[in-house]
């Protein structure tokens, strides 16, 4: 089986990490550039990324290993040379996009991707904010075509530490809108602002990792604007700092719906699979109710980006 050794490029940017964060919350304490900083709020976020890290070094290897079983079976080798990294990357950043729409629109997955948008602040110590419990989402079979075309699994791995240091900067207010073009091709920290909000035009919108294209071509794109500034958070706020509330609340609210007393099998089955929000008895909201909402309190804004047309139904 080959084995292959390349840089952990997220762990080399972790002094970096560290520096952006104290610049950028000298420059909000300092009143010299847009943002918010709650310390308790921050604290939570490091202690998330700190088990994040401790959660990859323990279970990481499970999806590793499972890859490199796949590697086995690959139809080809593609190598090492450079134009294989570059469309590694390429193909592993539409393979984030694609997990990334499904973590926002499959309640099993959102239930590991939700506490990284459970900050009602938005700076870059949110970037950190991740999960702990993503292996068991089994959203690492999204690299098995990857792998099966001839991408070994360090390359992906590799590639995608790039991937995961981008998004990393665009995580903060301080930065406004960057250049027409810049904005076009990349994930910016407008656009990620948009991902973090909760305002109704804004839910499931700009998935992108590192490339914004494939939510343009998807339709899933939705420009930031100035006159409807994005609220963080998420619909239904949790109210704690504490750590594991973060990392397993929803874990937790996911499996008493699925176990209420009374339901059927195919209701049961539709709490772990159904969008955020979805309920038996239609009691609670989804992104598309929320919307659908918005847009009768507000029927100037029908059919724009993000909002559907006036009278359009939510869908199932």
């Amino acid at each position: 089986m080959d084995d292959h050794n390349f840089p952990q490029v997220t762990q080399l940017a972790i002094p970096f990490f560290v520096t952006a964060i104290l610049i950028e919350l000298w420059l909000v304490r300092t009143g010299r550039a847009k943002g918010s900083f709650e310390t308790r709020d921050t604290l939570a976020s490091l202690m998330m990324g700190t088990g994040n890290v401790v959660a990859g070094l323990l279970l990481g290897v499970v999806s590793y290993w499972a890859l490199l079983r796949l590697w086995q079976f690959r139809f080809f080798n593609l190598g090492l040379s450079i134009w294989v990294f570059v469309a590694a990357f390429l193909l592993d950043d539409l393979r984030y996009y694609v997990y990334h729409r499904i973590a926002h629109r499959v309640r099993w997955v959102w239930a590991e991707h939700v506490n990284h948008h459970s900050s009602q602040h938005y700076n870059l110590s949110t970037a950190l904010r991740q999960s702990w419990t993503g292996l068991f989402t089994f959203m690492f079979v999204l690299e098995a075509p990857l792998v099966l075309v001839g991408f070994h699994p360090a390359v992906i791995a590799f590639v995608f530490g790039f991937n995961l240091v981008w998004q990393f900067w665009i995580h903060t207010e301080t930065i406004g809108k960057l250049w027409g073009w810049f904005e076009f091709i990349f994930n910016t920290p407008s656009h990620h602002r948009v991902h973090h909000a909760t305002n109704s035009r804004y839910l499931d919108a700009n998935f992108a990792g590192t490339l914004i294209i494939w939510d343009r071509m998807f339709g899933t794109f939705v420009e930031e604007l100035e006159a409807d500034r994005p609220r963080y958070g998420i619909v239904k706020n949790i109210g704690t700092f504490n750590p594991l509330k973060v990392a397993f609340h929803e874990w937790i609210g996911m499996f008493e719906d699925a176990l209420t007393p009374g339901l059927t099998l195919s209701q049961r089955l539709n709490y772990l699979i159904q969008p955020p929000g979805w309920s038996h008895d239609g009691s609670r909201d989804t992104s598309e109710t929320l919307k659908a909402a918005y847009v009768r309190r507000n029927p100037g804004e029908a059919g724009k980006p993000g909002l559907p047309a006036a009278g359009a139904e939510p869908a199932e």
